[in-house]
């Protein structure tokens, strides 16, 4: 596993537990960073998981307005947690970091929802991302 499919694990447990504990990302950031700095092997990993959940803070407002726009029929709120996180960090990918392929933000986000989340959650989150990236010249 790359160090970066590590680290939008890690950010993607932090979005998670946020969601589903109701506490701040930040809170959710701070309990993750004291959890890496006694798993020493999770520091590579760790400095991009910080880009994405910093990235995703900063734009949130945005990434959740272009979910609701693209998921027609589904509101936030009726997603599953995990399809809400993988989504906002397949976003942030697409849209605010350039380092990173479109088509990999939307690989790596479609994997990770094949792994953990509903047999739909991998094809309803492909549609999204692949939207959104064909679009993006008129989205920013």
């Amino acid at each position: 596993m790359s160090s970066r499919t590590k680290a939008r694990k890690r950010a993607l447990d932090v979005l998670y537990a946020a969601d589903v504990r109701q506490i701040s990302i930040n809170e959710s950031l701070a309990a993750e960073a004291a959890r890496a700095l006694t798993e020493p092997a999770r520091e590579a990993s760790w400095e991009y998981a910080r880009e994405i959940v910093g990235g995703v803070v900063e734009h949130g407002y945005e990434i959740d307005e272009l979910i609701e726009t693209y998921a027609v029929g589904w509101t936030l709120g009726r997603m599953p947690h995990i399809d809400r996180a993988l989504l906002r960090i397949g976003i942030w990918e697409i849209l605010y970091n350039d380092g990173v392929p479109d088509v990999v933000a939307i690989s790596e986000a479609v994997e990770a929802a094949q792994l953990m989340s509903t047999d739909d959650s991998s094809g309803f989150i492909n549609g999204i991302l692949a939207k959104i990236s064909q679009t993006k010249g008129v989205t920013q």
